[in-house]
């Protein structure tokens, strides 16, 4: 079935979405942060129907997530290697891999994120890029921003 597309829609989120929104996508992506990068592989970690992973491994491809590169000749092999806009999305999957471990893990997290710098165990935590303090949702005010145009996406009664 066919979900309906975000692609009019102002709004940062709903693009977002539009790319990866499909739940085997991000299984894609989280796999590729991982070090998955050949088609045989990922199929054979998600149980993935080959043609369903071939039309998600194109869309990444299309959109830039990732970029295809041949491996083997006879025949055609490739790797599948996320570019910076891909790996970019590791904060994504950490934010529904922690929302996963606290409401979705009764026997505990699967994966455990090590800090290598002190090694330590880890949750990343949102921070304020300008004073450097953990943020919180009800520590933040939402305004239209330079593309909000005519259709914001905020609610009349956020809009300035």
């Amino acid at each position: 079935m066919r979900r309906t597309s975000f692609e009019d829609m102002n709004c940062s989120l709903a693009q977002c979405l539009e790319v990866v929104g499909e739940w085997w996508t991000l299984l894609i992506v989280r796999d590729a942060l991982f070090g998955v990068t050949r088609f045989d592989d990922f199929r054979d970690r998600l149980g993935i129907a080959r043609n369903v992973l071939t039309q998600r491994l194109e869309g990444l491809v299309e959109n830039g997530i990732m970029t295809r590169e041949p491996y083997q000749d006879n025949p055609v092999r490739y790797d599948y290697r996320l570019t910076a806009k891909g790996r970019s999305l590791w904060q994504v999957i950490a934010a529904m891999r922690q929302w996963g471990d606290e409401w979705a893990a009764p026997n505990g997290p699967p994966v455990e994120v090590v800090h290598r710098t002190c090694a330590h165990l880890t949750v990343i935590e949102p921070t304020c890029s300008h004073c450097g303090e953990r943020v919180h949702g009800r520590d933040l005010e939402l305004r239209d921003g330079p593309g909000a145009g005519d259709r914001s996406p905020l609610p009349e009664s956020l809009r300035q």
